[in-house]
């Protein structure tokens, strides 16, 4: 059962990492390239989908990696697992004090009602979320660690 739980959280937390990064590095691009308005509205109907989705996934991954390290506490590599946690709970402080209020304002605007430090706003996120990315690439690293 353990062996499970492993597998499945490395795969839970893995898919999250993935979906990050492509966000930071593949799509956010993606969408500052595009023409007038278009990448604008592009970030915040990604705003709403993923602002949706991820706390779920963040909370559901860090719940997984803390049963993980309960139910393992005593196997090797609990360290890392306990390792993992922490960075998975710096990653949800981190969405909760800098990246979800600049998502919660830029999923609302359109070109009609955005401020006009829009861009700025969005730029300040791609930080912070490119300093979560490497955070969470942390944790799933020792979380691969801790099962191999």
């Amino acid at each position: 059962m353990l062996t499970a739980l492993e597998v499945f959280t490395t795969v839970i937390v893995g898919l999250m990492v993935g979906v990050e990064f492509s966000v930071a590095f593949v799509f956010n691009p993606i969408l500052n390239a595009l023409p007038g308005d278009s990448g604008q509205l592009g970030r915040a109907h990604g705003g709403r989908m993923l602002g949706t989705v991820m706390p779920f996934w963040y909370i559901g991954s860090l719940v997984l990696v803390v049963l993980w390290a309960v139910a393992g506490w005593h196997h090797q590599g609990a360290g890392l697992v306990v390792t993992a946690a922490a960075l998975l709970i710096v990653s949800v402080i981190m969405s909760v004090l800098l990246l979800v209020p600049i998502n919660n304002r830029g999923r609302t605007w359109t070109p009609e009602n955005r401020p006009a430090d829009w861009k700025e706003q969005m730029n300040r996120w791609d930080r912070y979320h490119y300093v979560r990315v490497a955070v969470i690439v942390a944790a799933f690293a020792l979380l691969a660690t801790a099962l191999a």
